[in-house]
């Protein structure tokens, strides 16, 4: 590949977002990392030009009739690019939230499981555990010639088995049908046309199709035909009865324990899909959980009776009247009535009231000298929600779910997902369920222990998808993604994770001649993993494609062919190439980039560790996913930082079991957490904030101004300026979410959405306003000479300027500011927002809050998306929270954050079952010492 005419993708007059009229020359088929700020203007060069013009050109290709649909791309604005391949994006988007997703769907490779069990399982009987045997037509002839030589023998169709009824209709079709005989519950019977059988006892009737006489030559002329006859009868299934005897053998296409009779359908693959009908478990339809009723959260305050509102799920379905009455009789019986406080009701009338009761009480009227009858017939107010819920009719429906149910694992199949004769097929001893809980390095022994126990025949069916099975899953391996497991749901996958499950499907499709944009695939990566990823993506690049990476790694960089950095500073103070070059060349360059690069820039290890309040949180008996056991001790007052291989526990630990046992103790959250022992130590804080990487805002209207509440302020500075007050404008008038001020052909939006059949929606400017989101009175009005729209236009800098003698504003505006965002702009729509940035904006909408001094903060990998400048600023905003008094738990990989904590727990020791134990813990000089610890051995190099 590699000759004299280096190809180059040629990029002229790039002028998209901030990008200063650029051109570049990208060379093909290397590997080209772009570095450079946050908010420089990377992805708008990677993702916003090349990668929008890539796909525009796709689009184009399509058919006049397809495109119509799909409206006008825009072409980015760009003069010309050349050299361009196809263009494959590989973002950090979270996966797909559908519950019904998990790993191997995405990767494909449970389909190809599926396929394996469908053709190469043995099937067990469910309840004798026997193996299960199916013939076919020509086989059972076979045997029934061999076994039953020169005897008198009858063909039997089973038609009904262990049933009930009388059977009637069913003789007289068969005496119509010129049937004379059948065998009724194991007696010989006349079929006659009055014939009627016991309708409620079971019953197992079989046909007499035919006599043989095996080895006459007029039986044998009409065996086949007969045999089809039966098979047909039977539904696949037949038996032999020698005359004079007793005992029947059966035979079947289908797969069936010959002692029992009893038979499961030859599997297809989708008898193992849990999103089939054919294969899903019927009770909690496929998806593994099911919704159930938690009877804890109908009494919050047991001093309340039903009547002041004290059972609340009656508040939700105020509408139903007959539900208050029949609680009322219930309690009626015991004495009481709605006005008794509920912890005066007896345990047995409120079991009544939730479980139901049909009974009649006689009741002693103490005054009138007379009893009185009360019949009761209630079903029970949890099966009335449950009914209410299944029906999915009202908003009552939903509240009821919302606020009553929690998520268990289906008691039906245990979180297989799978129906009971789908789990009956086993290859090795193991169903599909049990090999797709393994994890994906567990997979792979077992598929090559696998590969010697077939038989001959299905040795060389099972050979062709076991070969893809593996280099697939050789891919997912590279990637470093060993510890997960295929029924793992990809709704709970990290952002890292998600995108490196992306990589590894798209290299399992070995593509050629591609461009692949990448943006920052080492998030979520432990040090060590890292090389297993440039790896993977060198082998991309060796197999003859172009790999373009947005990263700002260390490691990364070094490695490339070739590096771009992009500067000088962020928002529209970037833009510009600043330097291109081979990495070595880069330690020369003077660019921020290249001075962290090569030690003239450093972040500073702080002269001494802080020693915290004295007080921790201690968390004993953490056994969730993974962990085996763990106790885990949190000094407070301290920057912790948790390390340890992706995959080890840090997640499970901290976001899975902590995180909801706080927010269950503060805000009485729904969320379970993972299974421990005990917390102590937890009125040692006041409140809890989790500021991880979920989008802010879902919609187009939700931007950085709305998020941290500063819009409502802006909002009431403009009502109040005199011109306002001469047209009589209220803040209102302000807003682009309600009528009056919006612009109403977009309502507000600034963007009309085209919806595409089968491609993204595409948001093109709405042609009224020209994305202005408001008319035309409304943006009359100016204070400093700017409109309330060219304000939502401002970036975060320019507004710090601008509000500065609103103190109000200011303050918000500084802590965007302070934590590196100066370079979005107030009205940026939260969908186009990065991961990192909508980190960076949750932190600093908490900063903003007045401060308690005894927050404890959990943030998931916060320098997501940060260059080096920016790990910076950001450890400097956290560490002045930590200055007053708060106390903060940062899961994290980077190495100039790990350097700068108080106090580090590494989990380990590596990742999946091999992993959730606290290998080591102290501060980063002790965690060097630890020979176990792997973060300790990357550490060392950084604090030298």
């Amino acid at each position: 590949m590699k000759n004299d005419s280096k190809e180059y993708i040629e990029v002229y007059g790039a002028r998209e977002h901030n990008l200063k009229n650029i051109n570049v020359k990208i060379p093909r088929n290397e590997l080209v990392v772009i570095t450079g700020l946050s908010g420089s203007g990377k992805s708008s060069l990677a993702f916003d030009t090349i990668f929008a013009e890539g796909q525009r050109r796709y689009i184009e290709t399509f058919s006049a009739y397809a495109r119509q649909f799909l409206g006008g791309l825009e072409r980015p604005d760009v003069d010309k690019i050349e050299g361009l391949s196809p263009v494959i994006a590989i973002e950090q988007k979270t996966t797909n939230k559908n519950p019904r997703s998990t790993v191997g769907t995405v990767t494909e490779l449970y389909d190809f499981l599926r396929l394996l069990y469908a053709r190469v399982s043995d099937a067990y009987s469910m309840t004798t555990g026997k193996k299960l045997v199916s013939y076919t037509e020509d086989q059972i002839l076979e045997t029934i010639k061999e076994n039953y030589k020169g005897e008198k023998i009858m063909l039997l169709a089973p038609v009904v088995r262990a049933r009930k009824g009388h059977y009637h209709e069913l003789f007289v079709q068969m005496a119509k049908k010129g049937y004379g005989q059948a065998r009724i519950d194991g007696e010989l019977q006349d079929i006659e046309y009055d014939l009627k059988l016991d309708r409620y006892k079971t019953h197992d009737i079989d046909i007499v199709i035919d006599r043989w006489i095996i080895g006459e030559s007029a039986s044998e002329n009409r065996m086949e035909k007969s045999l089809r006859t039966a098979m047909e009868m039977g539904e696949g299934i037949i038996g032999i009865q020698k005359l004079g005897s007793t005992d029947i053998e059966y035979f079947s296409k289908n797969l069936m324990d010959a002692e029992t009779g009893h038979s499961l359908a030859l599997p297809e693959p989708n008898t193992f899909s849990f999103n089939s009908p054919k294969g899903s478990c019927p009770d909690c339809k496929g998806l593994g959980t099911i919704k159930k009723i938690n009877t804890e959260y109908f009494i919050e305050n047991p001093k309340l009776s039903i009547s002041q509102g004290g059972l609340l799920p009656l508040e939700d379905i105020k509408s139903n009247k007959w539900v208050l009455s029949q609680i009322k009789n219930i309690l009626e019986i015991f004495g009481l009535g709605l006005s008794t406080p509920l912890k005066d009701i007896p345990g047995e009338a409120l079991d009544y009231i939730y479980n139901g009761c049909h009974k009649e009480f006689n009741k002693d009227l103490k005054y009138a000298g007379i009893t009185k009858k009360i019949k009761i017939s209630f079903d029970g107010l949890i099966p009335f929600m449950e009914e209410i819920i299944e029906e999915r009719e009202s908003y009552e429906a939903v509240l009821l779910e919302r606020h009553f149910t929690t998520e268990e694992t289906c008691p039906e199949c245990k979180g297989t997902r799978l129906q009971p004769s789908s789990l009956s097929f086993k290859i090795d001893g193991k169903n599909i369920a049990e090999v797709n809980g393994l994890s994906l390095a567990d997979l792979k022994e077992w598929l090559q222990d696998v590969k010697d126990k077939f038989s001959e025949k299905n040795k060389i069916i099972a050979h062709e998808i076991l070969k893809e099975i593996e280099t697939r899953l050789q891919f997912l391996l590279d990637v470093g993604l060993d510890y997960l497991s295929l029924s793992r749901s990809s709704k709970t996958l990290s952002g890292g994770e998600s995108q490196r499950i992306r990589l590894a499907t798209q290299i399992g499709s070995q593509l050629v001649n591609v461009l692949y944009i990448l943006d920052e695939p080492s998030i979520g990566l432990h040090q060590r993993d890292n090389e297993r990823l440039i790896n993977s993506l060198k082998n991309l690049r060796d197999i003859g494609n172009s790999v373009l990476v947005v990263e700002h790694d260390k490691d990364m960089i070094l490695e490339a062919d070739e590096v771009l950095d992009i500067g000088p500073r962020a928002g529209k103070f970037g833009g510009e190439i600043l330097w291109q070059g081979k990495p070595k060349d880069l330690l020369k360059a003077d660019t921020i980039t290249a001075q962290y690069i090569n030690g003239d820039r450093k972040i500073e290890i702080p002269k001494e560790r802080r020693k915290g309040n004295g007080k921790n949180i201690l968390l004993k008996g953490a056994t969730g996913n993974n962990l085996k056991n763990v106790t885990l001790d949190i000094p407070l007052g301290k920057l912790v930082v948790v390390t340890g291989i992706s995959g080890s526990g840090k997640s499970s630990l901290i976001n899975g079991t902590l995180y909801p046992i706080l927010n269950k103790h503060f805000y009485r959250a729904v969320q379970e957490p993972l299974p421990y022992k005990k917390v102590e130590g937890l009125e040692n804080i006041d409140k809890i904030v989790d500021v991880d990487q979920t989008p802010i805002g879902r919609t187009p209207r939700s931007n950085p101004a709305t998020y941290t509440g500063m819009f409502t302020d802006i909002r009431n500075l403009f009502a109040e300026l005199p011109e306002s007050k001469i047209r009589g404008y209220k803040p209102g008038r302000f807003s682009f979410n309600v009528k009056g001020g919006r612009c109403e052909t977009c309502q507000g939006g600034g963007l009309k959405v085209i919806e595409m059949n089968f491609l993204p929606d595409v948001y093109v400017h709405c042609e009224t306003c020209n994305g202005k989101r408001f008319n035309r009175e409304t943006l009359e009005v100016r204070y400093k000479g700017k409109s309330i729209s060219d304000v939502l236009d401002m970036t975060i800098d320019e507004a710090v300027e601008f509000f500065q003698p609103i103190p109000k504003i200011y303050s918000r505006v500084k802590t965007l500011q302070d934590v590196g965002l100066g370079y979005i702009t107030l009205g940026q729509q939260s969908t186009t927002l990065s991961g990192g940035e909508a980190q960076r904006i949750k932190l600093a909408t908490e900063l903003a809050k007045r401060q308690t001094g005894n927050t404890l903060y959990i943030l998931d990998e916060p320098t997501t998306g940060l260059h080096f400048e920016d790990v910076k600023i950001l450890m400097d905003a956290i560490n002045q929270l930590v200055e007053l008094g708060n106390s903060f738990i940062i899961i994290e990989h980077n190495m100039d954050v790990i350097k700068l904590a108080d106090h580090i727990i590494d989990v380990g020791p590596e990742g999946g079952k091999h992993g959730g134990q606290i290998v080591a813990q102290g501060t980063p000089e002790e965690i060097v010492k630890s020979k176990k610890s792997l973060t300790g051995k990357f550490l060392k190099r950084e604090l030298e």
